[in-house]
């Protein structure tokens, strides 16, 4: 009966699929538009050397892959590629 009671009152555990991604750079397309640092500056950061883009974190937490899409599709030399992680 108490385990009802506690139900009733927090509710029953929703199972959430966490799919992974992974973030690969192709570096040598950069052209330092800095797009993606605006986007998700946990993801990704600029060198001081050249500009060019610096991947902080290839496998992002699902609560940041919308981010990770976005910069993708925001980057003006298609530098930045998602996918998923097919493990």
């Amino acid at each position: 009966m108490w385990y009802d009671e506690m139900v009733r009152v927090v509710g029953r555990p929703k199972l959430v699929e966490e799919r992974i991604m992974r973030i690969e750079i192709h570096r040598e397309r950069c052209i330092g538009a800095g797009m993606c640092v605006l986007t998700a500056p946990d993801l990704f950061d600029q060198s001081e050397d050249d500009g060019c883009v610096v991947l902080l974190n290839p496998e992002p937490a699902p609560d940041r892959h919308e981010a990770a899409k976005q910069a993708e599709s925001l980057c003006p030399s298609g530098t930045i590629e998602v996918v998923p992680d097919e493990d």
